[in-house]
């Protein structure tokens, strides 16, 4: 079994920065493809960002692409996501995942789920 804990969120203006972190723990983690999907109240949740573990290749919804940037430490089992320039309409709950078989990126099909940080962001 593989555990996924969030880390990072808060409440913050908009324009500002914050990074979120997820660190995996379990048997042996080699995930295909980790990623990070959000949650906004009364939304559906969406993929965000996700990355291939072993090749680095990376995936961004058009909404992030150029503000958010997702990266991966294989040593210490652990995805990011930098985001930057944030807006009001980013807050949400933010969910990483992995997928521990091949699927194309924009597949919302993951193996494990963390349990999510709250990102909140105020005009």
């Amino acid at each position: 079994q593989v555990q996924l804990v969030e880390s990072g969120g808060g409440l913050v203006q908009a324009g500002d920065s914050v990074r979120l972190s997820c660190a995996a723990s379990g048997r042996t983690f080699s995930p295909y493809t980790m990623g990070w999907f959000r949650q906004a109240p009364g939304k559906e949740r969406g993929l965000v960002a996700a990355i291939r573990w072993s090749a680095g290749t990376t995936y961004y919804a058009d909404s992030v692409k150029g503000r958010f940037t997702i990266s991966r430490d294989n040593g210490k089992n652990t995805v990011y996501l930098q985001m930057n320039s944030l807006k009001p309409e980013d807050t949400a709950v933010y969910y990483c995942a992995a997928r521990q078989t091949y699927g194309i990126f924009t597949s919302t099909q993951y193996d494990y789920w963390g349990q999510g940080t709250q990102v909140t962001v105020s005009s």
